[in-house]
């Protein structure tokens, strides 16, 4: 268990992440370029609230329903490739606005709709690049690495839109629009010439990944309450972001460039956060994320009520800070938790439960704002968010600093199914004689088991106790094939195979029988397998929870 956190910046002394990590950058600073342009185009076409939310959103929106399969997709695909497809996506469509607008042919619906299709690059490009950081930097430097990415997007921030409202104001939105290709564009090249890292893969079907990553999430501890409080403040946050264009027009009297200054400030704040995480622990302890979150809303209540431009700017930098913090320590949080081969699929459940809510929000505010203004609907929402804060505050949210990440043993690869056995379920039974006296704990630890054979791959559980004899209890528990029951061996870390280990000997000595049932095909001889031989090897991957829990 880490007790300091190594500086930020110790990431970078690593080639690798370094050369990607600057890709980022500007990849990031193409990104806001391309919002900046896009937000003060629709509010010059429309001057809607609504439209104007519309249009933030888009970007954002297909995360809803996108993140569970480009999850999968980042844990069952080359991530490499993900990044290549998803940043040409993104360039290809950022382009796309340009020829449009180069042509007077922007409408608000066909600007919405390339937005949308950037928002498509983004929800499968963000959990492949979250997914794969642990493999580009240690363990003990990820929190540090999550954070500088925090960062680069905070120094975009701090760049892009004012450098886009400069751009949209002198020579035009489609300027603009080609600026941020060339930033989606830079990351392409960076990720299609990164051959030296391991982009992880694993077999699989799309729908069984999903399924398998769904259950994971729902029978492992801790995450719930974080995707509660990530989706809550991603709802409520988004008012900030949605109303600036309306609150810089009519509020503050500003144009693009004012609009582009206060985002500018905004990702200055959200730089700091990013380089000093390690301070906000320092400041508030295990309490990160609901008082930082409180903090959030406080800040958002100054933007709604100012009419001061140094007073917004001020409130929106610290804004900006906060941000960064909550979200570095929600990522990271979540990055140390998980085992490398879900992680794609829990990332990806990260980045729906916040910035998947986001468009939600941003189009409430936006619908409010309609009718009442933009700067009551930012202070609706702001208290909202200081509402979340507290509700946080009593949430069983886990602690960075105190998360052991999961360690899995090496695992043997070569126990490989035939084609036709790989396709059929598998039913596995595990049972043990368990005498009176100890019979309460062992329930309790079968609670405990059924929580990992879900979480690692099985799609049905169930206890028995025999009704010849009482002391009897057999655990069944059913895979959706032979490589699937193989796939769930090297998912098992150290606490999990101590768990099965302390169940094996909850038990008579001598009482366990362990049996796996492998579906056939009764109407077809020809399709019948010869199994004996990958069975006895499978035997062997039994070994070694025994030997390693004892150990």
């Amino acid at each position: 268990m880490s007790t300091v956190e190594p500086s930020s910046v110790a990431s970078l002394r690593i080639a690798t992440f370094r050369r990607l990590w600057l890709a980022l950058i500007v990849f990031n600073l193409g990104h806001l370029i391309q919002v900046v342009a896009a937000s003060w185009l629709i509010l010059e076409l429309t001057s809607s609230p609504f439209w104007v939310s519309l249009a933030i959103a888009a970007p954002t929106l297909p995360l809803l329903f996108l993140s569970l399969p480009a999850g999968a997709a980042a844990d069952l695909l080359d991530r490499r490739q993900i990044l290549v497809a998803s940043s040409a996506l993104l360039a290809t469509a950022s382009l796309g606005l340009a020829t449009l607008w180069s042509f007077d042919l922007v409408t608000p619906g066909r600007l919405v709709a390339l937005e949308l299709a950037i928002g498509i690059g983004v929800a499968f490009f963000s959990p492949a690049w979250q997914a794969n950081i642990p493999a580009l930097v240690p363990t003990s430097l990820v929190p540090g690495a999550v954070s500088l990415t925090s960062a680069s997007g905070g120094l975009a921030t701090a760049l892009g839109p004012a450098l886009g409202g400069v751009i949209v104001a002198t020579v035009g939105p489609g300027w603009a629009f080609s600026a941020a290709a060339i930033g989606y564009s830079t990351l392409l090249i960076a990720a299609f010439v990164s051959q030296d890292v391991e982009w992880n893969r694993e077999r699989g079907s799309m729908g069984i990944a999903i399924a398998t990553g769904v259950r994971y999430l729902r029978f492992s501890r801790n995450y719930l309450w974080l995707l509660l409080v990530g989706s809550l403040f991603g709802f409520t946050s988004a008012a900030l972001r949605s109303m600036l264009p309306n609150l810089t027009s009519d509020v503050l009297g500003g144009d693009s460039t004012l609009y582009g200054t206060l985002l500018g400030v905004f990702g200055v704040g959200a730089l700091l956060g990013g380089l000093t995480r390690a301070f906000a622990k320092t400041l508030f302890g295990q309490r990160v994320i609901p008082a930082c979150i409180a903090l959030f809303g406080i800040f958002g209540v100054v933007v709604g009520f100012s009419t001061f431009v140094w007073a917004t700017a001020i409130a929106i930098t610290f804004s900006g800070l906060l941000w960064t913090w909550i979200l570095s320590t929600l990522s990271s949080t979540f990055q140390l938790l998980t085992p490398n081969w879900v992680r794609g699929r829990t990332m990806s459940a990260f980045v729906l439960s916040v910035f998947g809510f986001l468009p939600l929000g941003a189009i409430a505010a936006g619908a409010i704002g309609e009718s009442f203004g933009a700067d009551s609907s930012l202070v609706a929402f702001s208290l909202l968010t200081i509402a979340v804060g507290g509700i946080a505050a009593w949430m069983p949210l886990p602690v960075l600093e105190q998360i052991d990440p999961p360690i899995v043993p090496d695992a043997t690869d070569d126990d490989k199914p035939e084609a036709e056995t790989a396709a059929k379920p598998v039913m596995v039974t595990n049972s043990w004689t368990i005498e009176e006296a100890t019979f309460d704990a062992a329930v309790e630890l079968l609670g405990e088991l059924r929580l990992l054979r879900l979480s690692t791959g099985a799609y049905h559980w169930a206890a028995y106790r025999s009704a010849k004899d009482l002391t009897r209890v057999t655990e069944v528990f059913m895979l959706h094939s032979w490589d699937h029951h193989l796939q769930q061996h090297r998912r098992l870390d150290l606490e999990a195979l101590e768990l099965i280990g302390r169940m094996e000997k909850s038990g008579v000595p001598g009482s366990l029988v362990r049996d796996h049932l492998v579906a056939f095909d009764v109407d077809h001889p020809s399709r019948r397998p010869a199994w004996q031989h990958f069975l006895a090897e499978h035997e062997q991957m039994h070994l070694p929870h025994i030997e390693r829990t004892d150990s």
